[in-house]
């Protein structure tokens, strides 16, 4: 293997500096998507805080007068059995994060290896049975998929995030493939070849490591898609079955603004807002970073 082609490959120029360092320069000059990540550090911190026990642990108990208003004892108010909405949100943004990361990382890993096999024996009887399972998948109407899946499963509370990332991964793997194809030409692909090498190890060893700068981008893209399906599949009772979520919030925040009080569905929209449109920034900044035609 040559010096040129490993150089090429991991994205390393004539002064030194690799993909991932110029990327870095470049995101740090990027003002909107530093204050992005910013913003998703914040909701981690107050995720990371739930967990621990720091706070958002009384989500559940009974605590004051029914629909109380915002005071300094319930900022948000209570909902209409007396329950702290303040402390219910925080722990709704434990939710969203335990959801997003785990399909997040569960569809990325699996698009990759069903994008990098496919990529690799494109025009193959391999490469055409997963195409054809990419495309069945995709017709399937995700809220049926999910429905299905929970019925197949008894209700199981993880129907949720095994139907997202039944159907997240396929966008994933599409990348990849286009991705493996070109790579898989190069020389230094060609060399592992001429020594030897398995088709196992060249495509996770050698071939899918250089497409790292696409996974990570596409682990962004699924954990926001995951929050905005978990608080819809909450919303329509198929999603979180223990604990509380901002889509459950939304669900019975139905009945109060029938009556005037809306603090349960203003706080679970905001805050879902506010890491969707974060997230959703952070995503778009750090895709522009990575990508090589602009990188400098």
């Amino acid at each position: 293997m040559s010096t040129m082609n490993t150089s090429a490959v991991s994205g390393i120029d004539g002064h030194g500096d690799s993909l991932w360092l110029k990327a870095a320069r470049k995101f740090k000059r990027d003002r909107v998507g530093m204050w992005a990540l910013f913003g998703v550090f914040i909701y981690a911190v107050i995720a990371l805080g739930v967990v621990f026990g720091f706070w958002g642990g009384a989500w559940a108990d009974v605590t004051g007068p029914k629909w109380a208003p915002v005071s300094a004892e319930y900022w948000f108010g209570t909902n209409i059995i007396g329950q702290d909405i303040f402390a219910r949100a925080l722990y709704s943004t434990r939710t969203a994060f335990e959801v997003g990361l785990l399909v997040a990382i569960g569809a990325t890993a699996l698009g990759a290896v069903f994008g990098a096999v496919a990529g690799f024996f494109s025009g193959t009887w391999i490469d055409e049975i997963i195409i054809w399972v990419m495309g069945v998948l995709d017709s399937v109407p995700f809220i049926l998929l999910v429905a299905a899946i929970a019925y197949s499963l008894g209700g199981s509370p993880w129907a949720m995030h095994i139907a997202m990332i039944a159907t997240f991964w396929i966008g994933t793997a599409r990348l990849v493939r286009g991705e493996v194809i070109k790579l898989k030409t190069l020389e230094y692909v060609e060399a592992a070849h001429a020594i030897g090498l398995g088709k196992v190890k060249i495509i996770f060893r050698h071939i899918l490591p250089n497409t790292f700068h696409i996974l990570l981008v596409q682990a962004t893209i699924s954990f926001v898609a995951a929050i905005k399906s978990e608080v819809i599949l909450s919303f329509l009772g198929l999603g979180v079955k223990d604990g509380m979520s901002w889509g459950l919030m939304i669900s019975e925040s139905t009945f109060e603004v029938l009556a005037g009080f809306f603090n349960n569905f203003i706080a679970a929209s905001v805050l879902m807002f506010g890491l969707v449109m974060a997230f959703n920034m952070f995503s778009d900044a750090l895709q522009d970073a990575l990508d090589p035609r602009s990188v400098k």
